[in-house]
C-alpha cells in the first residue's frame, strides 16, 4: 500500500510555542547556556542539587567534555513554551544534528569570543541555512582575556556570506553572553544582565510552528530512546494535526518503492517536557515535542499518521560515512574472562540496536558470520561506539580504520576533508612537512597578535588517520586541530602509515621486569610488567620497521652465587599507554585491536607466528 508523501500547506500559526535548537562548533558553550537558561527559567528549586551540564548525561560525555547525543528540554518563559534542543558540535555526530534540525523552527548559533568560527561552526551553520532556520547569533565567553567580539562578529558575517545564506537571514538578531555566569549583553560595550534578553528574543525571533488547520496527524519520529519501565519511546515533532493516549496510528516508513504505509498501531502512553523531566499527558498538538510509548517497530524518519488519511513527510537524508572498521568477536586466548556478550549473535544485535538510533551508522554483513563492517563519519563516532559497548560488557576485536570510496565516472574517488589547526608559530615547519606525504594541500594561513597561527588545509579522510597522535606530540599539547568531511576527490595514491614494525610476543605468561629491561633498546614497549600477554600480542613499538617476535616473559636466572656489583636494579623507562582512539591509529592492515570491558590490547590477526609468515609468503 502506498500513499503520497505530501503535507499541507501550513497556514496558521501556533502562538504559545517555540522550538529551539542550540548549534556551536566543540566547546563553544552550547550545554552550559542551556544549563544557565533551565537555572534562570525556574525549572530548579534554590536548593536543589543539579550537576553542571546537566544536559550531558551520558558518563562519556561527560569525561570527554562533549555532547554525543542531541537532547531535548522545554521551559515556560511567561505565557510561552519554548522548546529547546542542545545539539552535538563535533561533525562525526553530524547525523544527530541533521535530524534535530526537522524538529526546530530556529536556531541559536553560539560562537566563541575568542576562537570565532571554527570547522565545526561552518557544519552545523551550512545545515541550518539549508533547512532555512532563522538564527539567533550569540557570541559567548566574552569575558576571556583574548576575547575578540567585533572581529568576531565580522567573521561570522563573512562565513553567512560564504555558505550563500540568504537575506533575509542575513538580518539576524545579535547577544554577547558569559554562559557560565549566566549573564547577556546586548551590546558589545553594554551592562551585564541576565538571560531575560535572550528569552525575549527567542520568543521574538524564532518562528512559532506553522500548521494546516484540520489537517490529519504528522509526526516525524526523529528520536529513539529506551525506559526500563515503559519500554521503547519515540521522539518527534507533531507537525499537523493532533494525538491522543490511547489513539490509533499509522507508521509510514520509506522503502525500496517510495513511502509505504504499515501496520495500525495503539498510542499506549504520551509524554511530554517539563524541564529536564518528561511527564504524562493526554492529548499534543501542533508544534509540540513528545514521546510516543507503545511502538515497538519503529525507526528514525517514520511518519506517525492518520490511519483514515495517512500522509507521509519527507525521510530525513543525512551525509554518507566516510571511515569503516570491520567488527568481530574477541578469538583471543583472554576470551570470556571480562566480558558478558562474546558471542557473534550479540555482537550483531547490539549493531543492529545502533543503527535504529542512529542514522550516521551503516553495519554491513562480511563473508565471516563472526565479522561485520560498520561505517561512521569518522575516527571518534567509532571509538565511542566501541567505548560504550565495552562498557555494557561486550567484548570485540576491531580491524584498521580504513576510508569509504565511491566510484565516480570508472575512477576511485575518495573522501575530503577540511582540516583546520590553531597552533603556536613556532610548529608551522613540522605540521606543514607532516601534512605534504599525507597529500593535504594548504588552503589559508592566518597570523595572530598572540603569536598563534591559523593554517588550514585540505586532505584525504585517510591522510588523518593516525595523524592526532602525531599532532599532539609534535606541538607539545598546545595546538588544537578540528576537520569536518568536504566532498570527494580521485583516489590521491599512497600515504604512508606508521613506519615502525611491532614488538609481538612469542608465548603466552606474565611479563617481567627482567624481559622489558632487555627489551628496551629494541623499541618503545606498550606494556607494565605483571602484564598477562599472549603469543601474537602486540606488547611494543620496534624501533625498525620490520615485526619483531619476543620472549617479554623471560625471567633471571638466579644462582647461590653472590653478585661482586651487589644488587643491581633494574632501570625500566615507563611503558607508552595508549588510549583506544590512539590504539586504533596505531595498528596496520595485519593488526587488531581486542577491547574487553577491562582491558584494550593490541594483537596480530594471525596470532601463531607460523601462520604469519605463510601469509607473509603469500
Amino acid at each position: 500500500m502506498t500513499e503520497r508523501n505530501t503535507a499541507p500547506a501550513a497556514t496558521e500559526e501556533r502562538a504559545d510555542v517555540r522550538n529551539l535548537a542550540i548549534i556551536a562548533h566543540v566547546d563553544h558553550g552550547k550545554t552550559t547556556l542551556v544549563d544557565a537558561l533551565l537555572w534562570q527559567s525556574g525549572i530548579f528549586r534554590d536548593n536543589q542539587q543539579v550537576a553542571e551540564r546537566v544536559m550531558d548525561s551520558i558518563d562519556l560525555e561527560r569525561e570527554k567534555g562533549i555532547t554525543i547525543m542531541s537532547k531535548n528540554t522545554a521551559i515556560q518563559y511567561g505565557e510561552t513554551r519554548i522548546n529547546i534542543v542542545d545539539t552535538p558540535g563535533h561533525a562525526d555526530f553530524g547525523g544527530e544534528v541533521e535530524r534535530i534540525l526537522k524538529m526546530v523552527d530556529g536556531v541559536l548559533l553560539l560562537v566563541d569570543a575568542g576562537e570565532g568560527p571554527m570547522p565545526q561552526t561552518r557544519f552545523v551553520l551550512r545545515k541550518a541555512l539549508e533547512a532555512k532556520l532563522p538564527p539567533i547569533v550569540v557570541v559567548n565567553k566574552i569575558d576571556r582575556p583574548d576575547a575578540r567580539p567585533a572581529e568576531v562578529l565580522d567573521e561570522v558575517y563573512d562565513l553567512f556570506i560564504e555558505l550563500d545564506a540568504p537575506e533575509e537571514l542575513l538580518e539576524f538578531p545579535v547577544y554577547y553572553s558569559n554562559a557560565k555566569a549566566g549573564t547577556c549583553r546586548v551590546e558589545e560595550d553594554a551592562e551585564d544582565q541576565n538571560l531575560a534578553p535572550l528569552f525575549d528574543a527567542i520568543v521574538e525571533y524564532v518562528p512559532a510552528p506553522r500548521f494546516a488547520p484540520g489537517a490529519p496527524l504528522q509526526l516525524q519520529v526523529t528520536t529513539l530512546d529506551y525506559d526500563d519501565y515503559i519500554g521503547r519511546l519515540a521522539i518527534g515533532r507533531i507537525h499537523n494535526g493532533t494525538l491522543s493516549k490511547g489513539e490509533t496510528v499509522v507508521r509510514l516508513g520509506v522503502g525500496a518503492e517510495g513511502v509505504e504505509a504499515k501496520e495500525n498501531i495503539k498510542v499506549s502512553g504520551l509524554l511530554g517536557y517539563e524541564g529536564l523531566a518528561r511527564v504524562q499527558i493526554e492529548e499534543a498538538g501542533p508544534g509540540d515535542i513528545v514521546a510516543v510509548v507503545g511502538l515497538e517497530e519503529v525507526n528514525i524518519g517514520d511518519t506517525l499518521g492518520d490511519p483514515e488519511n495517512p500522509m507521509a513527510l519527507p525521510p530525513i537524508q543525512v551525509d554518507e560515512p566516510t571511515i569503516t572498521m570491520a567488527f568481530g568477536i574477541n578469538d583471543s586466548p583472554f576470551s570470556g574472562l571480562d566480558g558478558k556478550h562474546v558471542t557473534s549473535r550479540k555482537l550483531k544485535e547490539r549493531l543492529h540496536k545502533e543503527t535504529l538510533g542512529n542514522v550516521s551508522i551503516r553495519v554491513e554483513d562480511t563473508a565471516s558470520p563472526e565479522v561485520f563492517q560498520v561505517s561512521g563519519r569518522g575516527e571518534l563516532q567509532l571509538a565511542i561506539l566501541i567505548e560504550m559497548m565495552r562498557r555494557e560488557g561486550y567484548e570485540l576485536t576491531v580491524g584498521k580504520p580504513d576510508v569509504v570510496t565511491r566510484e565516480v565516472g570508472g575512477k576511485t574517488h575518495e573522501p575530503m576533508e577540511h582540516l583546520v589547526i590553531d597552533s603556536p608559530e613556532e610548529h608551522i615547519g613540522v605540521l606543514t612537512q607532516k601534512l605534504a606525504p599525507r597529500k593535504g594541500r594548504m588552503l589559508k594561513m592566518i597570523n595572530y597578535s598572540s603569536g598563534r597561527v591559523r593554517l588550514e588545509f585540505r586532505v584525504p579522510s585517510r591522510g588523518l588517520i593516525g595523524f592526532r597522535t602525531e599532532f599532539l606530540t609534535d606541538t607539545r599539547g598546545t595546538g588544537i586541530m578540528h576537520h569536518l568531511f568536504d566532498g570527494w576527490e580521485p583516489w590521491h595514491g599512497d600515504i604512508p602509515h606508521r613506519a615502525t614494525g611491532s614488538l609481538v610476543s612469542d608465548r603466552k605468561g606474565k611479563s617481567t621486569s627482567y624481559a622489558i629491561e632487555g627489551l628496551q633498546p629494541r623499541g618503545t614497549l606498550l606494556v607494565a610488567p605483571g602484564t598477562e600477554v599472549y603469543e601474537g600480542m602486540i606488547v611494543g613499538e620496534h624501533a625498525r620497521s620490520n615485526d619483531l617476535d619476543v620472549n617479554i616473559t623471560k625471567e633471571k636466572k638466579l644462582t647461590n652465587i653472590r653478585s661482586s656489583t651487589a644488587e643491581e636494579h633494574e632501570r625500566l623507562i615507563p611503558h607508552r599507554r595508549l588510549s583506544l582512539e590512539q590504539a586504533l591509529e596505531f595498528i596496520k592492515e595485519d593488526e587488531a585491536v581486542e577491547i574487553t570491558p577491562l582491558a584494550v590490547r593490541l594483537r596480530k590477526k594471525a596470532l601463531k607466528a607460523v601462520d604469519r609468515k605463510r601469509r607473509a609468503r603469500k
